[in-house]
Order: structure tokens, then C-alpha cells, then sequence
């Protein structure tokens, strides 16, 4: 399976001059947790929920815009890039999403959240369940002799 069928293609972004409190508010609205950052469809940076500080953020997104929270270093995947490959990149670097894109040009974004859908779909190769060999011979029944006092 490829990424392309499973991000998500509706990205929301923000452009850098967003102020932080606005970009929070976007975020609660839509109930997302990443955010794009673009200037003229060029793709400059990522925001999620944990830069903006979460919901007792308040105090840290006060005077600030998007381009002062954001995370400059994006990871980004193709579209024909395999989900094993890039749940690893995901895990390895700890991060939340990957942004799916084709020469600086946002495409889709694919978050945990996304992994974790397809995993509940039982997308991925079924488990083998074990069989067990036939019994080819039998075994006589043997009566027990009961025994008649107390224990």
C-alpha cells in the first residue's frame, strides 16, 4: 500500500505572517493537529498543537506568529512511498506527520492518526490463523474404575 491512499489531500495551511492565537484557533475549529505552512503554495514549514503549547499554551502564543512556533525542518514523503516505509520514518524521528509532496508542492499530509485508521480498517496482510494437523489415529477408551470412600 502507498501513501497517496491514505493521506489526507485536504491540507489546511497558514501562511508564516498567521499570528499563533489565530493558528490555535484553526486547529480547534477543523480539530486537526498539523498545520501546513506556505507562502505562494511553497512549503516552508509545519505547526502542530504541541509547538502552539496545547490548551494551557495560551502564555506562549501570546505576540507571536506562526513563523516564530513553527518547525522549519519538514519531513516529507512521495506519494508512491510505502506505509511500512514511512510509519519508520515516522517512528524513527518520533514525529507526528509527514507532508506528501512533489518538488516543494504540497500534495496531502499523513498523520498518526491516519496510520492508525488504516491499522483499525485491517488494512495489511491477514493473520495466518494456526491449523491443527488432523488426528490420523484413535485412541481406546479406557473406563477408570471410580473409587467409593470419603476423601
Amino acid at each position: 500500500m502507498r501513501i497517496h491512499e491514505v493521506m489526507t489531500q485536504a491540507v489546511r495551511t497558514v501562511s508564516p505572517a498567521t499570528s499563533a492565537e489565530d493558528a490555535w484557533r484553526v486547529m480547534r475549529q477543523a480539530g486537526i493537529h498539523h498545520l501546513i505552512v506556505t507562502r505562494e503554495a511553497r512549503l516552508l514549514g509545519v505547526l502542530s498543537d504541541r509547538d502552539l503549547g496545547g490548551a494551557k499554551g495560551g502564555p506562549l502564543r501570546v505576540g507571536k506568529t506562526v513563523v516564530d512556533l513553527m518547525s522549519p525542518d519538514v519531513v516529507t514523503v512521495l506519494p508512491e512511498t510505502p506505509v511500512r516505509k514511512a510509519a519508520n520514518v515516522m517512528r524513527g524521528r518520533s514525529i507526528g506527520c509527514l507532508v506528501v509532496a512533489v518538488a516543494d508542492r504540497v500534495r496531502g499530509i499523513v498523520t498518526v492518526a491516519d496510520l492508525l485508521e488504516l491499522l483499525g480498517r485491517g488494512a495489511g496482510p491477514p493473520i495466518a490463523t494456526p491449523t491443527r494437523p488432523p488426528l490420523n489415529h484413535r485412541v481406546p477408551h479406557i473406563k477408570r474404575h471410580r473409587s467409593t470412600g470419603s476423601w
